[in-house]
C-alpha cells in the first residue's frame, strides 16, 4: 500500500489509525482530481461546455417524481394557469417546481408560506425564460441534451458535488429533473443568440483595444476586485418591492450557507450565471458606482446585501483582492492516468478485489512511468473521456487542499506521484512544465473579452425589454 502524500489531501484520521490501516489514507475530498485539476483554475478558465458531460443526456421526457408529503403536496399537483405568454402557458405547478429549485439550493424550508413569498420572482423569472426561448426558436437555435449534462456537471463541479448528485437532491425532495434542465436550456439558447446577434453586430476596433491598454498602464499598482454577482433583474419599477423581498430572502441563504455559485447558477440573470456567477477580475471604473463603493470596503470572502443598479438588484461576494499588474502565480503543465473504480470506495477499511487490482495497477504506473511522453502513452489507454489526460494549464493558488497545492510546486519534473486515491478512482500525475506567470497583465485579448461581455450583457436588457413590450402576457397569479 502506498504512503498516501503524508495526509496531504485532507484527510483528517489520527496518525494511530493511519499507521493501521493503509487504504485509511485514502483522502476524505470527493473526488480531489474532479475538484482540482478537471477545470483549470483562475485565469485559465474554459467555459463550461469545455467538459465532457458527466451523466447520460438529459431526456426530455423525465418521469416524475413522487409528491412531496404534508402541506406541499399541493404544490406539485396543481395545473392551474399562472400565465400565458404569447400562447405559452406557465403553470402553478412549474412556479411549485420552481420554489422547490430554489428552496433546495439554499437551504428554505419549502412550507406554503415560503411558497407564497417566493411566487412572483419564480413567475416573473418563469415568463422571463418563455420569452427568450420563444426568440431563440425565432432565430432557429437548437441546444442539445449533450450540452446541458455539460453545464449540469460544470454546476456540479463547482459545487463540490459527486457526478449525478444534483439530479439525485432533486429527485429525492420531489422536484422534477426537467425544471432544472428547462431553465439551462432557457440559458443556453439565450446566451448563444445574443452571441449570434453580437458576431454581426459588435466589432472591437483596435483603437478601442489600446485605449483600454493605456488605461490600464495608468492603473498598474491599484487595486482590481475578483468578483461573483446574482443579478435580480427588475423589468416594471411597480415589481422592484418583490424582486428585492426575494433579493432579501438570497441574502439571508447564503449568510446561512447556501452556495453562491449554485444559487447563481439557477437564479442569477447573467450571463455568467452557468458559471456561478464569476465576473472575473473588475477595476472599479469598470463596475456600477453603487458596486464599486461596497466591494472596496469588504472583506475576502463577504457577500453583499442587495445593491440597487440600472435594471435590478445585485448581489456581490468578494472572491479575492490583487494589485492591478502584479500577480505572480506558479503554473504547472500536468499529465495524469486515471484507473477507475468499478464501483465508489465507500469503505476504505475494506476496499473490493477491483479497488486492490486498481491499486497495484497504479503502482506500477508510478513505477514504470519515467517522463510526460509515457504518461501520457499509459493515460491513453486508462482514461475514461471524464478525466481529460491533459487538464490544461493550472495555476496552483487554485488548487486545494494546500498539500495538494505544494506537491504540484515542489514535485521534480518528469517525476511520477504516488497513487492519489478518491472515491471514484486512482490517479497518477506527472509536472510536465512549471514557470511563474504574472497573471496581473492586461493582455489585449483579456481587453477585447471583457468590451464584447460588456456589450452582451447590455444587448440583453435591451432586447428583454423590447420583448416584453412586443408580447402578450396574460397573467392569472395572485398579485403579479
Amino acid at each position: 500500500m502506498p504512503t498516501l502524500c503524508r495526509g496531504q489531501l485532507g484527510d483528517q484520521r489520527s496518525d494511530r489509525r493511519r499507521r493501521s490501516a493503509p487504504w485509511a489514507r485514502v483522502p476524505a475530498l470527493a473526488s480531489a482530481l474532479a475538484l482540482a485539476l478537471a477545470a483549470p483554475a483562475t485565469g485559465f478558465a474554459a467555459g463550461p461546455s469545455s467538459h465532457p458531460a458527466a451523466h447520460p443526456a438529459p431526456q426530455p421526457t423525465t418521469a416524475q417524481p413522487a409528491a412531496p408529503k404534508g402541506d406541499d403536496q399541493q404544490l406539485t399537483g396543481a395545473s392551474r394557469i399562472a400565465a400565458i405568454v404569447n400562447g405559452d402557458v406557465i403553470s402553478d405547478n412549474d412556479i411549485g417546481n420552481r420554489a422547490r429549485l430554489f428552496a433546495i439550493s439554499t437551504g428554505l424550508p419549502l412550507t406554503q408560506d415560503v411558497v407564497d413569498r417566493l411566487r412572483p420572482q419564480m413567475l416573473r423569472q418563469l415568463i422571463d425564460e418563455k420569452l427568450r426561448i420563444q426568440e431563440a426558436q425565432k432565430r432557429k437555435i437548437v441546444i442539445q441534451d449533450t450540452q446541458i449534462a455539460a453545464a449540469i456537471k460544470e454546476i456540479e463541479t463547482r459545487n463540490g458535488m459527486q457526478p449525478g448528485a444534483l439530479r439525485a437532491k432533486l429527485a429525492s425532495d420531489g422536484v422534477s429533473t426537467r425544471t432544472l434542465i428547462d431553465q439551462i436550456r432557457a440559458q443556453l439558447a439565450w446566451s448563444q443568440m445574443l452571441r449570434d446577434v453580437v458576431a454581426d453586430r459588435i466589432h472591437i476596433t483596435p483603437a478601442e483595444v489600446a485605449e483600454q491598454q493605456k488605461l490600464a498602464a495608468q492603473r498598474i499598482g491599484q487595486t482590481e476586485y475578483r468578483l461573483g454577482e446574482i443579478f435580480i433583474p427588475v423589468d416594471n419599477p411597480a415589481n422592484s418591492a418583490d424582486a428585492q423581498r426575494f433579493a432579501e430572502t438570497v441574502i439571508t441563504e447564503l449568510h446561512a450557507g447556501a452556495s453562491f455559485a449554485l444559487v447563481a447558477a439557477q437564479f442569477s440573470q447573467t450571463q455568467s450565471a452557468l458559471e456561478g456567477g464569476e465576473l472575473g477580475w473588475e477595476q472599479t471604473n469598470q463596475l456600477d458606482p453603487a458596486i464599486a463603493r461596497i466591494v472596496t470596503q469588504m472583506p475576502v470572502g463577504a457577500v453583499s446585501n442587495p445593491v440597487r443598479v440600472p435594471g435590478g438588484f445585485s448581489i456581490v461576494t468578494l472572491q479575492g483582492k490583487r494589485e492591478i499588474g502584479h500577480d505572480m502565480a506558479t503554473v504547472v503543465n500536468l499529465r495524469q492516468a486515471f484507473v477507475a473504480f468499478s464501483s465508489p470506495l465507500t469503505d476504505p477499511q475494506n476496499p473490493t478485489e477491483q479497488q486492490r487490482q486498481a491499486l497495484a495497477k497504479a503502482r506500477s504506473i508510478q513505477a514504470s512511468v519515467k517522463s510526460c511522453d509515457q504518461m501520457d502513452a499509459v493515460a491513453k489507454a486508462n482514461n475514461g473521456p471524464n478525466h481529460p489526460i491533459d487538464p490544461g494549464p493550472v495555476n496552483t493558488a487554485g488548487v486545494n487542499p494546500p498539500a495538494f497545492r505544494q506537491l504540484l510546486e515542489t514535485l521534480p519534473l518528469g517525476k511520477t506521484t504516488e497513487p492519489l486515491i478518491s472515491r471514484d478512482g486512482i490517479a497518477v500525475i506527472t509536472v510536465c512544465a512549471r514557470e511563474q506567470r504574472n497573471l496581473g497583465e492586461v493582455t489585449a485579448d483579456d481587453i477585447q473579452h471583457r468590451l464584447i461581455n460588456e456589450r452582451i450583457e447590455m444587448l440583453s436588457l435591451q432586447t428583454m425589454r423590447d420583448l416584453h413590450r412586443k408580447a402578450s402576457i396574460d397573467t392569472h397569479d395572485r398579485g403579479v
